[in-house]
């Protein structure tokens, strides 16, 4: 059975939450493009998106209508040999028609009976997941492939604890899957060739830059992520000898944002994640991964206080580690007082700081002297004998250290692969394996120093 067979009848299990609307999105997208095709006009193509909150699934339905019809006008061109004939007006509105008549929602996950291609996109807990699975297996036909968008979970322990014979395979999706180009692939010991074959072709259709990872808990992305964040959580205690709680989770996400030149800092990030979402992946990565302590005590009580972070229904940020003002941090949580102390009555690390950044993350994104500007960056921070510009050399070791744990454990195939997870998946401006440039400071220069040309921190 190839890849139009299986589109034929598709499930999106968890289907109106953030990653779920992006994937469900994109298949409808793909599977109302096979449908119009006049080979295909016999066939009929079914996605059925099942959620147990029913008015998230009208929302959903409003989601998929408003975003197809940006979609077609951004790609009138390619859709003008699919809808002949019609003016560009008719054109969106058919394509919007054709998306809208492959979709069906469903409370009630027996729904999927029909389905052989069924996408999980539930919340990323263990349980919660090999519940949904073995409740799909006992439902869908026996030749039923399932891809799971977990970002952390092992898929082997997943196939094992739910029965599937080797019929899932990991697809991890960047947040928001409609947007982001990256796709994380990870077949596991179990999978059948088949179904990563399958997976390969589908991801190619949804114009997604695939990226191979290796199956231990955390894949590339995460396995990343969560040390990086850990770096960062462990140097804001290690800063509370001279600053207060406040102080210090400041100083951090500032150095890992201006001086390391990221579209957010790390306690930022943390928030965007969820602040609960970063404790379970901690968890798991734990269960998994022998040798490794995976603990953080601040996550623990941010947690404990019930400050989670994470994003609403309609995309803004919760409070967690700071408090928004729309997508602007105003103020920092401190969890012995539990209450937020605004940014502007921390002029005393800024003082301890020192500059960082004289451009933006934003700034440098599409320009093309890139290179250039991060040599003479970093080459500025190394000149510099102060407290950001240590943080910020002991951050990039860190970083580095990390991608080479990655690489050598196997879990990356090449050092590129990491590169292309962050710069993809994450957005930065380069990849612990990058150089700067040929401009200035290497990145490799300027790990050998401590910011003040001294070898060391």
């Amino acid at each position: 059975m190839d890849v139009d067979d299986r589109l034929a009848q598709v499930t999106v299990m968890g289907a109106a939450g953030k990653m779920g609307c992006g994937i469900s999105l994109l298949l409808a997208q793909e599977m109302a493009r096979l449908q119009s095709r006049q080979e295909n006009s016999a066939k009929t193509y079914r996605l059925t998106l099942i959620d147990v909150r029913q008015e998230r699934l009208a929302d959903l339905l409003g989601y998929i209508e408003t975003q197809s019809a940006k979609q077609a006008s951004r790609n009138m061109e390619a859709l003008r040999s699919l809808y002949q004939g019609l003016e560009d007006e008719q054109v969106v509105r058919a394509f919007v028609a054709d998306t809208l008549s492959v979709v069906r929602t469903a409370t009630d996950y027996r729904q999927a009976q029909d389905s052989r291609l069924v996408f999980e996109a539930v919340p990323e807990t263990e349980q919660l997941k090999i519940e949904t699975l073995r409740w799909l297996k006992g439902t869908c036909p026996d030749d039923a492939f399932f891809l799971s968008n977990t970002s952390s979970i092992p898929i082997e322990f997943l196939d094992r604890e739910a029965g599937l014979d080797g019929r899932i395979v990991g697809f991890h999706f960047y947040n928001p899957p409609t947007v982001q180009e990256l796709v994380e692939l990870i077949s596991a010991r179990t999978t059948r060739p088949e179904l990563a074959r399958l997976a390969r072709e589908l991801g190619q259709r949804l114009h997604k830059r695939l990226v191979p990872s290796r199956d231990i808990a955390g894949f590339i992305g995460n396995g990343h992520f969560i040390r990086d964040a850990l770096h960062a959580i462990r140097e804001a205690e290690r800063l509370r000898s001279r600053f207060d709680e406040c102080e210090a989770v400041y100083a951090l996400n500032r150095v890992s944002q201006e001086g390391l030149l990221r579209p957010m800092g790390a306690f930022q990030l943390m928030d965007y994640v969820g602040i609960d979402v970063f404790s379970s992946i901690l968890l798991v990565m734990a269960r998994h991964i022998q040798g490794e302590t995976f603990r953080a005590d601040l996550i623990d009580r941010m947690v404990s206080k019930g400050v989670m972070g994470g994003q609403r229904a309609d995309g803004s940020q919760r409070d967690g580690f700071f408090r928004y003002d729309g997508r602007q941090p105003v103020s920092v949580y401190s969890v012995e007082r539990e209450s937020y102390e605004p940014l502007r009555s921390l002029d005393r690390i800024d003082r301890a700081l020192g500059p960082l950044a004289e451009v933006e993350w934003k700034g440098l994104l599409r320009d093309p002297d890139r290179a250039r500007r991060l040599a003479a960056h970093f080459a500025r921070l190394a000149s510099m004998d102060t407290l950001g510009a240590q943080l910020t050399t002991a951050y990039l070791q860190a970083s580095r250290r990390v991608g080479e744990k990655l690489v050598s454990d196997g879990i990356a195939g090449s050092p590129e692969d990491v590169n292309t997870v962050l710069t993809k998946g994450f957005q930065h401006l380069y990849g612990p394996f990058d150089e700067y440039g040929p401009a200035g400071m290497t990145k490799s220069q300027f790990l050998m120093t401590n910011g003040s040309g001294r070898r060391g921190i």
